[in-house]
């Protein structure tokens, strides 16, 4: 990662744009496959894998990187955000095909994700490393939840909903915990973000922490009104 190539992120600027049009497009070309293409000629588990090994060296060289630049440190660069278990998620199901981790990925990733791609909160823009991993990463573990709809058959739960909320709000304690230790703000839990964000909407310290479970219930039950009568070819 040079440190030449240090320039900042501009919300809906052209890049902007750009990562959230290509996103569309890989959408669009998952969903132009045929299931039975995905078997026979994408090969399947090897595919998977595959993708889940390209998320995992992503995520460790953006580690690995900030060390070597000496901006990584245990306030803010551990993984412990609601996009980073998303992630560690999607490439353990990537990996294992284990459909009880579809839930989570499906509900808490698409939903994170999504709002990550819409209101980014990055450091630096293209051309920079950060802006590839970030854009990568987040768009990879929506396209791991539509992968599994689409080409292995997983159809999404209103159980599902609950199992994930439920998750969450196990976690929340623990990086509650954490953030106190190490003077964090993981998962937003202190402040919220500068430079603007959707938290921006929903009210002040600490109340917009209890809108945010209102509006993941909201967004998780949308996700499995629009997918849970599709059918699938």
């Amino acid at each position: 990662m040079s440190e030449n190539n240090e320039s900042a992120f501009v919300m809906f600027s052209l890049p902007h744009f750009a990562a959230i049009g290509l996103l569309i497009f890989a959408i669009i070309l998952l969903y132009s496959f045929k299931r039975k293409v995905h078997v026979t000629i994408l090969g399947g588990q090897r595919i998977e894998r595959v993708f889940a090994i390209s998320l995992l060296m992503m995520e460790l060289y953006f580690h690995m990187s900030y060390m070597w630049v000496g901006r990584w440190a245990i306030s803010y660069s551990l993984p412990l955000e609601l996009c980073s278990f998303s992630l560690i998620v999607a490439i353990t199901l990537l990996w294992t095909g284990n459909r009880h981790l579809v839930d989570f990925v499906f509900y808490a990733g698409i939903g994170g994700a999504i709002q990550a791609f819409l209101t980014p909160v990055i450091d630096f823009g293209y051309p920079h490393f950060r802006y590839f991993h970030f854009f990568y990463v987040h768009g990879g573990i929506i396209l791991t939840a539509l992968y599994f709809y689409r080409m292995k058959g997983y159809r999404p739960t209103f159980k599902g909903i609950i199992k994930t909320m439920v998750t969450l709000n196990g976690l929340l304690p623990v990086i509650f915990a954490i953030n106190w230790i190490v003077n964090g703000n993981y998962m937003f839990l202190q402040q919220k973000p500068s430079g603007g964000s959707l938290l921006d909407y929903l009210g002040p310290y600490p109340w917009y922490i209890l809108s945010l479970e209102a509006v993941a219930f909201t967004m998780f039950l949308g996700l499995w009104l629009v997918f849970k009568g599709k059918r699938r070819e």
